[in-house]
């Protein structure tokens, strides 16, 4: 299914664990180049199943021509993973967006929004009421498109480093 014109959407599996791993890590070396990201392993290992959804944005593959071969149509460029959180304030599950990503090259193409609104669309048919996602404070860019789209600010998580 085309999400946006050049660009397919297909929904992953439990199979892809090393492909959302490596999405993971992306996303988090670009917030913070420097640091350790093994423990994504054991985040992916545990969360990620039948209930916890993985989509994918690929290329569109070029049509084929006499003397050129068809392109691989699995390579990639963003990723949506879907799941559940508990509500704060009213206890009440609610569709949570466990990582969306999409590499910088292809950005400002409209598939991040197309992503959030399949997201918006699937938390509606399972019945949430609430879609919810964490987002660092210094990714303004994703915090343009968040805000864009409506979502608020409930709460913020803070921290302090000790020793």
């Amino acid at each position: 299914m085309e999400i946006v014109p050049g660009y397919n959407f297909r929904q992953g599996s439990t199979l892809d664990r090393a492909l959302l791993l490596k999405f993971m890590r992306k996303t988090y070396y670009e917030m913070s180049p420097n640091q350790d990201f093994s423990h994504l392993v054991q985040t992916v290992e545990q969360y990620l199943s039948s209930e916890t959804p993985l989509f994918w944005v690929d290329l569109s593959p070029p049509s084929p021509t006499p003397h050129s071969p068809l392109a691989n149509p699995h390579s990639p460029i963003a990723s949506l993973w879907m799941g559940n959180a508990i509500d704060q304030v009213t206890g009440k599950r609610n569709a949570h967006i466990f990582m969306l990503y999409v590499l910088p090259e292809h950005r400002r193409r409209g598939i991040g929004k197309a992503l959030m609104q399949y997201a918006q669309n699937w938390a509606t048919q399972r019945g949430d009421r609430l879609i919810s996602l964490q987002v660092f404070t210094s990714n303004t860019a994703a915090l343009s498109l968040y805000n864009q789209l409506g979502y608020e600010t409930q709460s913020l998580w803070m921290v302090k480093t000790l020793g």
